[in-house]
């Protein structure tokens, strides 16, 4: 069977072998200077090095691939005081760190605004977070930007 060089396969933790598992935490030392070199990491992870070189290049933490936990929210706000601070105090409640803000001109006393925030500290899970801003006063419409997310996912308070 030839090689399927580029391709990747988003797999559940519990589904991997032992190896790629102590592989991803021997790179984890590493990044994280836990461990000073390789021989120290895979001793801490209980791995074979020979095991280690063998899958370094293919096992990546999926966080590896997200632009460091950044979230856009696409909002549709009414134009009027206190509406974007109570959006932004929602977020700053829920540990989010803002990155940007991006808001366009009202049109017919509606604005379309982006946020993008850092959600590595976030101390509610997204789709709670999203509900909680679509009950705002002021927010018309409030989902993830790119994420296809279903609106009204969230049922719970």
């Amino acid at each position: 069977m030839p090689k399927a060089a580029g391709r990747f396969f988003l797999v559940r933790e519990d589904l991997l072998p032992a190896s790629i598992l102590k592989t991803a935490l021997a790179k984890e030392l590493l990044d994280r200077g836990e461990a000073a070199t390789v021989a120290q990491a895979v001793q801490r992870a209980g791995l074979s090095r020979s095991a280690f070189y063998k899958y370094r290049d293919g096992v990546f933490a999926f966080n590896r691939f997200s632009p460091g936990e950044a979230v856009t929210l696409a909002l549709v706000l009414e134009h009027r005081g206190g509406v974007l601070s109570g959006v932004l105090g929602e977020l700053a409640a829920a540990g989010a760190n803002i990155i940007t803000i991006h808001q366009g001109v009202p049109v017919y006393g509606l604005a379309s605004v982006t946020v993008t925030f850092d959600a590595s500290g976030l101390n509610a899970a997204l789709d709670r977070l999203v509900w909680r801003l679509r009950r705002l006063d002021g927010v018309r419409e409030a989902d993830l930007a790119g994420q296809g997310w279903p609106s009204g996912q969230y049922s719970g308070g």
